[in-house]
């Protein structure tokens, strides 16, 4: 996530920067910085912004599950925790998913590939 996208999310929320340090718990210095591009927003903060504004938006697939949009086979969901936990619509929220065939080894990896989905881009 960059600068650029930080403050568009905080303003898709309706949020001054003191409101958006209180809701993801964070200082409001570290909001301006976020903002000003001194400090690169952690995965962390990054998650929690996207999930709070997916909450906010219309998804253009409703809640349709990514397996089902993604045609995944019975196989694949069985290894991919967003179907163990039912989370279809929230499958970029979780670590361990099973994307184009494979787990990732990290948020920043995994984001890569949600940035793509359009599982992920109907929500934002």
């Amino acid at each position: 996530m960059d600068t650029i996208e930080f403050k568009s999310f905080r303003k898709k929320l309706e949020k001054t920067q003191k409101e958006m340090a209180q809701l993801l718990g964070t200082s409001l210095k570290a909001i301006h910085s976020y903002e000003q591009g001194w400090r690169t927003i952690p995965p962390a903060v990054e998650r929690q912004l996207y999930f709070l504004v997916s909450r906010k938006q219309k998804s253009l697939n409703g809640n349709k599950a990514c397996w089902k949009i993604k045609n995944c086979t019975s196989e694949q969901k069985k290894q991919c925790p967003a179907w163990e936990f039912k989370s279809g619509n929230l499958c970029w929220f979780i670590n361990g998913t099973v994307c184009d065939g494979e787990v990732h080894s990290s948020w920043n990896e995994k984001m890569k590939i949600c940035r793509t989905c359009k599982v992920f881009k109907a929500i934002f």
